[in-house]
């Protein structure tokens, strides 16, 4: 039995292929309501703040604990690097420069400059591992979930949340400059940092204890009655 042959495959002239928007395209600087380009100001200052950790982490360690020239570099780079998550915040949000590379690389610039101090200190001996390893476990833990749940909802960060932040980056800034060396009164800043460590921990605690709580209220079944 003759088959019918078969058709050519032809594209029908008038189909062009979905047009993709290039991200890179939009608003760089300026305010508006117009899409924001990935490559604007608030982006360039975060992607700036990442490529600062391994800096500053190298310094910290090169110095090896004995608090000479590379400790007080490391340390305000850290403090310049701590101050432009506050800035490319404000730009983000006061010029609607807000995007979704930015929603990405900010969580991520903070988890590498955070937690770069946090291990640096702890392989110089200067703060203990365990108190590392609970502040990057609930860190990196919530940091993934909001990631991953992203395009379905938005858990905003609580008050403990943003307390959290400002009182880790006092403490590591603490930490980092060498105040016993400066002011000879190495007992009383291993108290102060001691301290502000502490309150970290606790603060990283409650507010992890406190996303989990939000959490559970926004994704759990209604209850239906009998």
């Amino acid at each position: 039995m003759a088959t019918e042959p078969a058709l050519p495959n032809v594209t029908p002239p008038n189909v062009t292929p979905p047009h993709r928007p290039n991200p890179m395209k939009g608003r760089v600087v300026a305010m508006g309501d117009t899409p924001a380009s990935a490559g604007n100001a608030a982006n360039i200052i975060t992607v700036a703040r990442i490529l600062l950790a391994p800096v500053f982490v190298f310094l910290l360690l090169d110095d090896a604990g004995h608090d000479s020239y590379l400790r007080y570099i490391a340390a305000g780079l850290f403090v310049v690097a701590i101050l432009t998550d506050f800035v490319d915040g404000q730009i983000a949000r006061g010029r609607n420069l807000v995007t979704d590379a930015g929603k990405l690389l900010d969580p991520i610039a903070d988890k590498v400059l955070i937690g770069g101090a946090l291990v640096s200190l702890s392989i110089l001996g200067e703060l203990p591992w365990w108190v590392t390893i609970v502040i990057l476990v609930r860190e990196i833990g919530v940091t993934v979930h909001r990631l991953s749940i992203a395009k379905h909802m938005v858990i905003a960060a609580s008050w403990f949340g943003k307390i959290k932040t400002v009182v880790q980056a006092v403490a590591i800034s603490v930490a980092l400059v060498p105040f016993g060396s400066l002011t000879g009164q190495h007992l009383v800043f291993d108290v102060i940092n001691t301290v502000l460590m502490s309150v970290v921990v606790v603060l990283t605690i409650v507010s992890g204890v406190e996303y989990i709580w939000q959490v559970w209220k926004v994704t759990r079944k209604p209850v239906l009655s009998a």
